[in-house]
């Protein structure tokens, strides 16, 4: 049993190894034998309130690229996962001081979350607007490029961004306190849902009570609610140019569900990536040293870094 799990264990890490060689990726085999946890030292060069909203303080922690002192730099602002009602920012510190290590500025941003008694699908969105705004309000104190700033996310973060961006695009959406920003460059969803009532009638580990929380109940009851907010419905042409990112073993995003997505969004002729990372289950990023997620971190360095 115990040979057989290990040529298993080989196979399975020649295969990933073969998509992390794929990708281009300079490989840690330290981080993957001893750091599955963010780093210690990865903080924020800098943290701010961005809004407040409901008596919350929203923040947005600053990742910056010594590369932004001299010149200006690409940048991205990170929605975290969570199926809407749960985690922070800080999920996102590995990947934003390995991105503005490698000459990229990130700023990762907390949003309102959902509960019993508050949906939010109609004010996360607003806060990503307003993140949006903040950070190009800042572009220069930062040494950002403002016309390169994207948005993206990690699962229900994705779907936020890719939806608040596709809106913004398309003038479906408008900010309700301040001024509406200029739409994000490009995109980037990580194992985002693309279909919120798909998640409802899926329930695959806990997609159903987090519609249900965002959305304030079910399809039956507020299907316009879950229409507005699954990119689903946003897709048209003139869309910004998009990365997807998905694992082979996800459960709560199923990879058809993304590759079919990234098929209708190409045939509006809209510049779409879609990775699909071997052995990879759903939130695949959280193991920070593992193949998959170094793998999935240049991934998202090169799309960054291209300028059309």
């Amino acid at each position: 049993m115990t040979a057989l799990s290990t040529t298993a264990a080989l196979g399975i890490g020649s295969v990933q190894f073969t998509a992390t060689r794929d990708a281009g990726t300079k490989v840690s085999f330290r981080q993957v034998f001893s750091q599955l946890a963010s780093p210690v030292g990865a903080a924020p060069d800098a943290t701010h309130v961005y809004a407040t909203h409901d008596g919350e303080a929203l923040e947005a922690d600053v990742y910056l690229a010594k590369e932004s002192r001299d010149s200006k730099v690409p940048a991205i602002v990170l929605a975290h996962a969570g199926g809407f009602h749960t985690f922070d920012k800080s999920d996102l510190r590995g990947i934003g001081r390995w991105l503005a290590d490698h000459g990229m500025a990130v700023i990762a941003v907390d949003y309102r979350l959902a509960t019993p008694e508050r949906p939010t699908w109609n004010k996360a969105p607003q806060d990503l607007m307003t993140a949006l705004g903040w950070t190009r309000e800042h572009a220069d104190e930062y040494g950002i490029d403002s016309s390169r700033i994207s948005l993206g996310g990690m699962s229900a973060g994705g779907r936020l961004a890719m939806n608040t961006a596709y809106r913004l695009k398309n003038g479906t959406i408008r900010a309700t306190d301040g001024a509406t920003p200029k739409p994000p460059f490009s995109v980037v969803g990580f194992y985002p849902g693309t279909d919120v009532d798909g998640m409802w009638k899926e329930d695959v580990a806990g997609t159903r009570e987090a519609a249900e929380l965002f959305t304030g109940g079910t399809p039956a009851r507020y299907p316009e609610r879950y229409r507005e907010v699954s990119p689903i419905t946003d897709v048209q042409e003139g869309l910004q140019r998009t990365l997807l990112v998905v694992g082979d073993r996800d459960r709560s995003t199923r990879p058809d569900t993304i590759k079919d997505f990234g098929a209708s969004l190409r045939a509006k002729e809209v510049d779409t990536t879609v990775k699909e990372l071997p052995f990879a289950e759903h939130a695949f990023d959280d193991a920070y040293g593992s193949l998959t997620s170094q793998t999935s971190r240049q991934i998202l360095l090169d799309f960054l870094n291209k300028n059309t």
